[in-house]
């Protein structure tokens, strides 16, 4: 059949406009990336009908002539999407230039702002006020006075029972403001704020005032005065009852730079409540929005951004967590040890460890003080001892509860006949640790839930504790897909942490009786189930904040153990030596500080609860 004919036969139109559209399909499934799966069928189904065109017609099939008068209009229609883009390219472009524009006139402002000040400063410093106003000289430690630290009260400490006292306080200078012939200022100290005023007299010059309104924000300052009761609470202080009446004015060190971020800023409010789960996008956190500071802009300006009431309540919550993980552990006749965290080999297999050169031979640095303080608690003989230390994992895990650097809080303890004599421990640590924080961080928490609201932590003061298939039965009866031989997801471990909130009001608990193919090599089996092992995890808020188990203290077996996951026995010789020689049945745990933290408070972010946090993109400040 000729191509006129064939162009004219209804069948074999109807056969040109299947095998067009079919190729039309297989196209956009291909520019769409889409699974080959989802497009082969289409694609095989296209060739079959090329055949049948290639037998009623006796030719290959060509697509239609009348595709080619088509490439003008096509053209036209590139040449306008092309014009579109260029147009969208350059809208975006314009905004850029606003943007950065907007930020060029902001920063010259700040600039302007703090360079009037300085001015006011400097001419300010001309009369001859130095014994009541002024820079303070260099504190060098050229002298000292009978009465040494002890002359400075801190803002922490006024309170209304002192009021007529003269007192002299430091502390940065929070804010400052003229008002007519007065000064107001507030002063800040770690957590605590105190609002100092003068005004206009015969022993305030107006040189004085003006000297107050000009030192730049976030200086350090001496303020000497009479403390008073004023008539109402002063708004936004935290001695709210009392204030400072200025006799005297001192900046001790001065800021000289533009602030990065303002501090009123970097304090207000939580608007909308950061997830907590999922990836973490360094870009999207480095942006300011409705005047708050950005994490990335947080910790790129840290030592200004942990002057916050927050940050610094965060950090003194996880001091008290280490000085309670030391109390109980030495009540219970635990050691404190220092473990190398150089090592000849990685300490729980795997690649994900930090390596370089030790004089020549490869090392890399510990991931866990796994191996030693198993040595120290089950072979040397101390039974039973705790670390804290730097952990170091390569991971490379952007998200919002992973770090490359974190403190951890080790323990390991023989144990007399069953591992349950660890978690007895475990969860009386843990019970202790909270009772504590409750007690003696109940402000810090306050200031915590202030900026970033969180709903009050719940645990029980008798641990509780489920196994494994427990945990994945009360998934399964939620509607969740969970093997009981399967690992646990993120997303999974979350939801189960929500169920046993609402079945059994607690945000703590330990799970038990882990798989043993997703525990590390030096995990004992459990002797009943050749599938599971000694093992647990702990949880806060339905994460995981400490993994452990009974180890494995015969030799041989854990040769056999590390093998199965692939480990050179050569590199962890002289850990499998040290069990030859009688070693204490034992087990314990690592605890991961930061973690603790974060989910105590309800943070959404492990960055927010490490003090310099390290993680595959950021290593400084």
């Amino acid at each position: 059949m000729s191509t006129e004919e064939s162009a004219v036969d209804p069948a074999i139109v109807e056969l040109t406009n299947q095998i067009a559209a079919l190729g039309t399909s297989v196209a956009d499934a291909k520019k769409d990336k889409k699974p080959k799966d989802e497009w082969d069928p289409l694609l095989q189904e296209m060739l079959a009908l090329k055949l049948q065109y290639k037998e009623k017609t006796g030719n290959d099939y060509h697509a239609p002539a009348k595709k080619q008068e088509s490439k003008k209009p096509k053209g036209e229609n590139n040449q306008a999407a092309s014009e579109k883009n260029a147009a969208k390219r350059a809208k975006k472009a314009e905004e850029k230039r606003l943007k950065e524009e907007k930020k060029r006139k902001q920063r010259e402002e700040r600039e302007r702002r703090e360079k009037e000040k300085l001015e006011k400063l400097k001419a300010a410093a001309n009369e001859d006020w130095s014994h009541v106003f002024g820079d303070a000289p260099m504190i060098q430690s050229a002298s000292k006075s009978e009465e040494g630290a002890g002359r400075w009260t801190k803002i922490g400490d006024l309170t209304k029972a002192s009021e007529g006292k003269e007192v002299l306080v430091r502390g940065f200078l929070h804010t400052s403001r003229g008002v007519g012939k007065g000064a107001f200022v507030l002063l800040r100290s770690s957590l605590y704020t105190v609002q100092c005023v003068a005004f206009e007299s015969k022993d305030v010059p107006s040189a004085m005032i003006k000297y107050m309104t000009g030192v730049p924000c976030e200086s350090i300052v001496d303020v000497y005065g009479k403390l008073t009761v004023p008539e109402n609470p002063v708004e936004g202080a935290t001695q709210s009852e009392v204030e400072i009446q200025v006799t005297k004015y001192h900046c001790v060190h001065k800021a000289t730079a533009a602030m990065p971020f303002q501090m009123e800023d970097a304090c207000r409010p939580d608007l909308v409540r950061e997830t907590d789960v999922g990836a973490y996008d360094h870009e999207a956190n480095s942006s300011a929005e409705m005047g708050r500071v950005g994490q990335e802009t947080r910790l790129d300006h840290r030592w200004i951004d942990l002057r916050t009431p927050a940050n610094q309540s965060i950090f003194r919550v996880q001091s008290m967590v280490c000085t309670l993980f030391r109390e109980y552990l030495l009540s219970q006749n635990f050691i404190e040890i220092h473990t190398p965290k150089l090592l000849s080999g990685a300490s729980e297999g795997g690649a994900d460890v930090f390596t370089l050169d030790y004089f020549g031979r490869p090392a890399c640095l510990s991931m866990s003080p796994q191996l030693h303080k198993q040595m120290a608690a089950a072979c040397g003989g101390f039974e039973r001892v705790f670390e804290v230390g730097p952990v170091f994992r390569a991971e490379n895990s952007n998200t919002r509860r992973h770090l490359c650097e974190f403190t951890g809080l080790d323990f390991e303890m023989a144990i007399s006949e069953h591992y349950d004599e660890v978690l007895d421990v475990l969860g009386d640590l843990f019970v202790y640790i909270f009772d504590g924080l409750k007690e003696k961080c109940a402000s810090e928490i306050e200031r915590v839930k202030e900026q970033h609201g969180f709903d009050d932590f719940k645990y029980l003061q008798k641990t509780l504790k489920i196994d494994y298939a427990t945990g994945c039965k009360l998934l399964r009866e939620a509607g969740v897909d969970q093997g009981d031989y399967d690992d646990l997801s993120t997303e999974n471990e979350k939801k189960l942490g929500d169920i046993v909130r609402e079945k059994y009001d607690t945000d703590f608990f330990i799970m038990d009786k882990y798989p043993l193919a997703v525990r590390p090599f030096y995990t004992m089996p459990d002797p009943n189930n050749p599938k599971l092992s000694n093992s647990y995890d702990v949880f806060i808020r339905g994460q995981e904040i400490l993994s452990g188990a009974q180890r494995v203290h015969e030799p041989d077996l854990i040769e056999e153990r590390a093998k199965a996951w692939g480990i050179d026995v050569s590199t962890i010789a002289s850990y499998v030596d040290s069990f030859r020689n009688g070693a204490l049945p034992h087990g314990g745990g690592g605890i991961g500080l930061e973690r603790v933290v974060m989910l105590y408070l309800g943070l959404p972010n492990i960055r927010k609860s490490s003090m310099f946090p390290r993680d595959p993109r950021r290593i400084s400040p």
